[in-house]
């Protein structure tokens, strides 16, 4: 199984990650059970189900869920506490205005695997190939949707550190 170097560091490090989840050319189960092997705490935001980055749902529930960023600064404040050494993982959405998308972004990175497959195209070469066709088979919509996402992450991020600095 090919692991990222991301989520073993995750498992090792105390820090708290914003994201749009996992993306789909991912196995998101197996991702999911190897941070929990990891003691990485993983809640979805405003949400039940982890989210897929390109879309909102993926199939698979979330481990956990947090409401709010004051929910997710005392998540942080207690893992501070507590002195874990484990990192943390808020899952949240795209925003709906461009979860619309995901379906065709699911589908033309569906047919950038097989290109990829067919081409002999893995290892390092694999994820600039992929972003590159994807961007191209949906007309830019999923470079779009990507910047939405990355600015919507921000946003969360900026007003899960103002709650958490009202805990300090």
């Amino acid at each position: 199984m090919d692991i990222s170097s991301d989520l073993t560091a995750l498992g090792r490090t105390p820090i708290a990650v914003i994201s749009a989840g996992v993306k789909s050319i991912l196995d998101i189960p197996k991702t999911l059970e190897y941070l929990e092997t990891q003691e990485v705490y993983v809640a979805a935001y405003k949400s039940d189900e982890f989210p897929a980055f390109f879309t909102e749902k993926s199939g698979c529930k979330a481990p956990s869920r947090v409401d709010s960023p004051e929910d997710c600064a005392r998540v942080i404040d207690a893992n501070m506490k507590l002195n874990r050494q484990a990192g943390i993982l808020f899952a949240v959405p795209i925003p709906k205005q461009h979860s619309a998308a995901g379906n065709l972004i699911e589908s033309a990175t569906q047919r950038a695997l097989t290109e990829a497959r067919e081409q002999n195209i893995s290892g390092s070469a694999e994820t600039p190939f992929l972003l590159a066709r994807v961007n191209e088979l949906t007309g830019g919509t999923s470079l779009a949707a990507n910047i939405a996402l990355v600015k919507n992450n921000a946003l969360i991020g900026s007003q899960i550190a103002v709650a958490l600095s009202q805990l300090m």
